[in-house]
């Protein structure tokens, strides 16, 4: 029997939302720095069999977490400790941002979802860039064979205009891309006016291409490459993307981010639009994102890393997601309803299905 639910709908369910991250978030960042972070990480480290190496980068899990549980890089030592093969951090951007307007994040819990809107709120690049650089070394140290993985996942600046979006990614990519493991262009949140626009492929070519020249330049090293879409895209706009990325060498595309669609929830209807705008993650996204994965997988067969997340809740939604394709897969909401012990559990449940 699984404690963590009972104290989710006892401590949490009734709390607003981005108050109970923040508090959520605090707990795991002082279990941490109490030095209970030695325990659950011996207790929570993924199988030496869940290795996966993905661009060049060796991974301990396939499974991580997906960008916008850490935005600003504040605990990636110790959301590592859960054992997450891989933390993304993010979405950050050129210029520090408040975010929109709060409240701006809901739980559809009979859904097992969430409805956010937060707007890409961070300290911008410049004050992320040396918690990544701290984090990056100290786990070098911690892991002295193979550490967790740091991904770093970049967006436009909500005042900057689309004609000058491309600078505005450089700024991240030129501050960011040091300490970076690898780099996702953030083109697919439905929170930033516009920002969608930017995955009609003819906007996304330069992006891409100065993004990448950019960050191997700051880096002084090849930094893995890779782009983050919607899964609202069109099947033949999905096919774009996957022409764009091979043609352009990308290492690799994220399916999915959230989505503005709100069909088939089991959610009172008036519970839905009290939500409002949004993109909607969790459970209800997982056919779409599934879907894509697999359009995806047709379009690019083994030529560049496919991640998938969406909708992943358990071991064997992980496995569904590497057996079609996924080179890796992230989760993100279901660790709010899950708790702390989730990405433990999927890792001892993958490394159970390999031995058998």
């Amino acid at each position: 029997m699984r404690v963590y639910p009972t104290f989710f709908r006892l401590a949490f369910s009734w709390m607003d939302a981005e108050r109970a991250h923040k508090i959520g978030f605090k707990g795991i960042r002082l279990a941490h720095a109490s030095g209970a972070g030695k325990v659950l990480q011996k207790l929570s480290a993924p199988a030496h069999s869940l290795q996966t190496t993905a661009f060049g980068v060796t991974f301990p899990s396939p499974f991580g977490l997906a960008a916008g549980f850490d935005k600003e890089g504040h605990g990636i030592e110790a959301l590592t400790d859960l054992g997450f093969g891989h933390i993304e951090v993010g979405t950050i951007t050129g210029q520090a941002q408040p975010g929109n307007e709060k409240p701006r994040l809901f739980r559809l819990v009979q859904d097992r979802a969430v409805v956010n809107r937060m707007g890409f709120n961070n300290d911008g690049a410049s004050a992320v860039a040396p918690r990544l650089k701290a984090a990056r070394a100290a786990l070098q140290r911690r892991y002295p064979a193979v550490r967790p993985v740091i991904g770093v996942n970049i967006g436009k600046t909500k005042v900057v205009e689309l004609a000058d979006a491309v600078d505005d990614y450089l700024v991240s990519a030129r501050s960011l891309a040091p300490a970076a493991d690898y780099l996702v262009v953030n083109v697919s949140s439905p929170n930033t006016p516009g920002l969608r626009l930017l995955q009609d492929v003819e906007t996304l070519r330069p992006l891409l291409t100065a993004v990448g020249q950019e960050a191997d330049r700051a880096a002084g090293r090849h930094v893995p490459l890779l782009v983050k879409i919607a899964p609202d895209l069109s099947d033949d706009d999905i096919d774009d993307v996957a022409r764009l990325a091979l043609d352009l060498k990308l290492d690799g595309i994220i399916a999915t981010n959230t989505t503005v669609a709100r069909a088939g929830l089991s959610s009172p209807a008036g519970e839905v639009e009290k939500c409002g705008a949004g993109g909607l993650s969790g459970a209800p996204l997982k056919q779409r994102s599934l879907e894509v994965l697999k359009r995806l997988k047709h379009a690019t067969g083994d030529a560049l890393a496919l991640v998938s997340v969406g909708g992943v809740e358990s071991a064997q939604d992980v496995q569904e997601r590497l057996d079609a394709g996924a080179t890796l897969v992230q989760g993100y909401t279901a660790f709010l309803y899950e708790g702390p012990f989730w990405a433990a559990r999927i890792n001892k449940e993958l490394a159970k299905k390999r031995r058998s």
